[in-house]
């Protein structure tokens, strides 16, 4: 398989749909399999996983959004593309909060989706790599679009060091540390530094699956074990056996499996829900947490023996606002990645913001820097990052209000007239005017919310009523088609 050659799995319920990007993938030299229905879907996934999954929404049986969602528990850094001919604002807003990349309005010109597939792969190219994270790895456990760990911190790298010497031992590592502050990062990290990255690298959010599905996930099923079971599964200790298992949110973990979980870590076998015979596995275990699991054991909701076999090596994390000396880097990538994800020209962060950045606490760490910088790149019109484009609690200044829409103030519709009488007047950045520079805020906002009038009119500050009078305006003037 060639540099290029990237595996994709389609999933649509619509025959024509799924021959139609089969052959158009393939064309472009990709490896494509295609599934009718989400149960098909999550069986090809636990088999091999994809680089890319491209799914419907409206299927009978599971829906796209239920087949995100059990793919971010099992593989958090797959990236999803959600395809829909039935687009609502709640079904949009759910796909991109429960993690997918992309969200595509049936129906759609093949380019459309080629240059999505393109965008994709391409960011997994850019973006910083630990090395050698592709080389030799088993195909079923890599993912696209690693993060890097990112620091310079004192504590940081005194973590990083310790997980070193001890990222080739079978000793269990339990990575502490609040929501956001990159704690599966870290255990990649750990992965790579191993004897074992030529292995597989498999992680579980054990928070994130039901109950009843969270057993097979982890412990596989045999055919027939259940009604649903029509066929043999493996469960995630085998799947990365000789690698690393990350048990993301282990203290979300029933107290009836807690008990067969601290089995599997003691005989390193595990047993199938109807199974007749152990297995036996070879699995490095990592565990996060951002609860406190002592005061757990304390409350009985967590196993004193199982906090034991875990806590053998326990890393804490340290939270942003201790590692204030990461933020530039942090932000560097971050506008880097976005950058290339939004097609937008890469932006450094204003002055006031550096400021702003600097006395913050961040509660939500790394995670809500990413967000904001994020909503920054797609928001921001000027030639940096500024406050307002941030945070909502910062005004823009009024000359940049006025600059949007020369005829009412800040984006209020006004007099076709007098607009387009002001277009051939005012001139705004790059020789654009001013009445086209708010265009292009209204459609761009528009884009991002996937042209869902509420929520842009929520980014641009003015009232659906005025925006409906803008897109108007804009058809009776043949500046919207």
């Amino acid at each position: 398989m060639s540099e290029q050659t990237r595996k994709i799995l389609i999933v649509d319920d619509e025959q024509n749909m799924r021959v139609a990007l089969f052959e158009a993938l393939s064309r472009n030299g990709h490896e494509v399999a295609v599934a009718e229905n989400g149960a098909m879907a999550l069986e090809l996934v636990s088999r091999q996983v994809p680089d890319l999954v491209i799914t419907d929404i409206k299927m009978p049986g599971m829906d796209g959004l239920e087949l995100l969602r059990r793919i971010k528990g099992a593989h958090p850094e797959l990236p999803v593309v959600i395809m829909t001919g039935f687009a609502t604002v709640d079904t949009a807003v759910a796909a991109m909060k429960q993690g997918a990349l992309d969200y595509l309005l049936k129906p759609f010109p093949v380019e459309v989706i080629e240059e999505t597939v393109a965008r994709v792969f391409a960011l997994d190219r850019r973006l910083p790599q630990t090395a050698g994270l592709r080389s030799g790895q088993q195909a079923a456990d890599v993912t696209v679009a690693q993060k890097p760990l990112i620091g310079r911190n004192p504590k940081l790298m005194q973590l990083m060091a310790r997980a070193r010497s001890v990222a080739s031992s079978k000793a269990t590592v339990l990575i502490l540390g609040e929501s956001g502050t990159g704690k599966e990062v870290f255990a990649r990290f750990i992965h790579q530094e191993s004897d074992r990255r030529q292995g597989p690298f498999v992680a579980l959010n054990c928070a994130a699956l039901p109950e009843g599905l969270l057993e097979s996930e982890l412990f596989g099923h045999e055919k027939g074990a259940f009604t649903g079971a029509i066929s043999a599964k493996k469960g995630k200790f085998e799947l990365a056996d000789g690698g690393t298992l990350l048990l993301d949110e282990i203290g979300e973990i029933p107290l009836h499996l807690q008990a067969k979980l601290l089995r599997v870590l003691q005989e390193e076998e595990v047993d199938r829900l109807g199974g007749r015979a152990p297995c036996k596995v070879d699995v490095h275990v990592l565990a996060t947490t951002n609860r406190d699991l002592e005061e757990a054991v304390r409350e009985g909701t967590f196993r004193q023996d199982l906090y034991y076999r875990l806590n053998v090596i326990p890393l804490r994390l340290p939270p942003l606002r201790e590692r204030r000396e990461d933020l530039a880097p942090l932000v560097e990538f971050f506008v880097r990645k976005y950058a290339l994800q939004y097609s937008r020209p890469e932006k450094r962060p204003s002055a006031p913001v550096w400021a702003r950045f600097a006395g913050y606490d961040w509660p939500g760490n790394v995670r809500e820097l990413e967000n904001l910088v994020e909503r920054a790149m797609l928001l921001s019109q000027g030639p940096e990052l500024e406050l307002w484009d941030f945070w909502d609690d910062v005004e823009p200044p009024a000359e940049l209000v006025r600059a949007a829409d020369p005829c009412a103030g800040p984006l209020t519709a006004g007099s076709s007239a007098v607009a387009a009488a002001n277009t051939s007047a005012a001139q705004g950045a790059g020789g654009q005017t001013l009445w086209e520079v708010e265009r292009q805020m209204i459609i761009q906002a528009l884009k991002a919310n996937d042209n869902n009038r509420t929520h842009a009119a929520g980014i641009l500050g003015i009232s659906v009523r005025t925006l409906r009078n803008k897109l108007h305006e804009y058809r009776s003037l043949g500046m919207l088609e």
